[in-house]
């Protein structure tokens, strides 16, 4: 039994490691063009409102090439919600093509 069981405890952290990969690969990324960012602040805020959405995991905005890269769940958000609350924000927002 106690050889079973140490053949056991690796198989089923290899099958554990495979679920996580497998549901890491659901992550999609999206540039968005953020428009009227005019301080050193204003990143800081679409920063703030992506990361509040379902699903985002990582954002990260560019004040010099008025940008964003947003890493999110497919299933939770999509690219046009993203940009619609930045938009609602004040900062008019495209999905970068």
């Amino acid at each position: 039994m106690t050889r079973l069981k140490s053949f056991v405890a690796p198989i089923s952290a290899l099958l554990l490691t495979a679920a996580i990969q497998l549901h890491a690969g659901d992550i999609a990324t999206v540039a968005l063009d953020v428009r009227g960012m005019d301080c050193a602040s204003c990143p800081l805020t679409v920063k703030q409102v992506l990361k509040k959405l379902p699903g985002v995991s990582e954002v990260s905005v560019d004040y010099p090439s008025h940008s964003a890269q947003v890493k999110f769940d497919p299933d939770k958000t999509r690219p046009s919600q993203l940009a619609k609350a930045v938009t609602d924000i004040g900062y008019p927002t495209t999905v970068k093509k």
